[in-house]
């Protein structure tokens, strides 16, 4: 049996197109180990500290539809204090956990009695939408140990970060991927 230039043809063409899908998906596999490789190896948005004022677009401003952005303590600044003003909102009426007292719009901040007079606030981060309420508190009248972070399990690095481009404090700056956190601590 003989075969028609049209049959072989289409042979041809089809163990050409198969090897060309064959380049492409395993290009395809090879760009996106490179671009997780170079996300380790490479850089991160990140908020100093220092910097960020808590304006509140962190929360309204990330492309993903929760922000990156969380809440961090720094327990080795916390004075543990009873009336925790990055807990309570101004001149609260009770110092207890009812949620009209509180200044975090989603109760995500903890408050737990340790002994008399201190209490220990954690932050839960599901519910934390990095408003910055607790933050602006916290630095007004307390010791600055609320403070604002990308968390990078969350954030997608995007080559231009979307809140990066409104912060008016120039807070969000890229840091080494191997050193994702800009912490306060005691000693700053």
């Amino acid at each position: 049996m003989e075969h028609q230039p049209s049959e072989f043809f289409s042979r041809r063409q089809f163990l050409k197109d198969g090897v060309w899908t064959v380049s492409a998906a395993l290009g395809g596999a090879a760009s996106a180990l490179l671009a997780a490789r170079s996300r380790r190896q490479g850089w991160l948005w990140q908020i100093d500290p220092y910097k960020c004022i808590a304006c509140g677009r962190c929360a309204t401003h990330c492309v993903l539809t929760e922000s990156a952005v969380k809440c961090v303590h720094a327990f080795a600044l916390c004075g543990y204090c009873d009336l925790c003003t990055g807990y309570f909102g101004p001149e609260p009426k009770a110092l207890d956990t009812g949620a009209e007292h509180q200044l975090c719009p989603t109760g995500a901040i903890r408050r737990r009695f340790i002994e008399e007079p201190y209490f220990e606030f954690t932050i839960d981060e599901s519910r934390c939408i990095g408003c910055g309420k607790c933050v602006v508190g916290c630095s007004a009248f307390g010791n600055g140990s609320l403070f604002l972070q990308v968390r990078q399990d969350r954030c997608l690095n995007c080559n231009e970060c979307s809140i990066a481009r409104v912060c008016p404090s120039r807070a969000f700056v890229r840091v080494p991927a191997d050193q994702p956190y800009l912490l306060k601590d005691a000693a700053s």
